[in-house]
């Protein structure tokens, strides 16, 4: 299992610090700014053994020509990203060996078109998915569609209950304030309200959270949720047919909450 460190960077994104008890180097994951990520490892006697980027997008990039100037590593990234700073690009299926151990590529467009996510798949499983699953939310539909992002949902879903999301924004109480809305009657939502308001009245970061929690507290992941299902009636208006009319109704919701 990875330590996985937050390195807060702009207003509400991480950047996560991948590493091994005992080694002196770090992996990073969408490194928007170099700085705060150079300030990281200068503070903490740690060198740079590469970059993963989950899309193209500038506050998961923006960082990585200054930091390939000071360190020779390579650059992870999709196959079809637009962003040009990728050295070893990948697709659905693919393995990449870090720190010897082993991640898996799936591509989960949805958010942009080159989305993708990283899974370590053990024991302790922890997931590295960028804009795509939040807490108690998903990405915006910038460039692809509810199919697609329904599809990386059901992909997520999969996984076990353990697994720890790694996702890259804080987000975590406007996301929880639109899922209290779609389903009122959830305690488990309001429960995680109150966990992650201390967690920020701590200036601590609410994240990871885990596969099961998102289960039990995303609207995004329970479209088949009767709850659920009829609040997207209700907000579309009409009796919604099927899973990905449903997501869709919640995530026009969300757009306009």
């Amino acid at each position: 299992m990875f330590n996985v460190t937050p390195i807060p960077a702009f207003n509400d994104n991480y950047i996560w610090a991948i590493s091994l008890p005992e080694q002196n180097a770090v992996a990073v994951v969408d490194p928007g700014d170099a700085q705060p990520v150079l300030d990281y490892l200068k503070s903490n006697n740690l060198s740079l053994c590469a970059i993963l980027i989950t899309h193209h997008h500038n506050d998961h990039t923006g960082g990585v020509s200054k930091l390939t100037e000071s360190f020779d590593v390579p650059v992870y990234g999709p196959a079809n990203s637009p962003f040009k700073g990728i050295t070893h690009p990948l697709s659905k299926g693919d393995k990449i060996d870090l720190l010897g151990k082993t991640l898996t590529i799936n591509e989960i467009p949805g958010h942009t078109l080159d989305h993708i996510s990283y899974y370590t798949g053990e024991n302790e499983p922890q997931l590295f998915c960028g804009d795509t699953l939040f807490l108690a939310g998903c990405g915006r539909l910038f460039e692809g569609t509810a199919a697609q992002m329904l599809e990386a949902m059901d992909y997520f879903a999969e996984m076990p209950d353990n697994t720890e999301v790694y996702c890259t924004h804080e987000y975590s109480l406007a996301n929880l304030d639109f899922a209290v809305a779609v389903e009122p009657n959830n305690n488990e939502i309001k429960a995680t309200v109150e966990q992650c308001k201390a967690l920020r009245a701590d200036d601590q970061p609410t994240l990871p959270s885990t596969i099961g929690q998102e289960k039990q507290i995303n609207p995004f992941m329970r479209t088949h949720h009767a709850d659920v299902i009829q609040a997207a009636n209700n907000f579309s208006g009409s009796t919604l047919e099927n899973k990905v009319a449903i997501f869709a109704s919640i995530r026009e919701w969300k757009n306009q909450f």
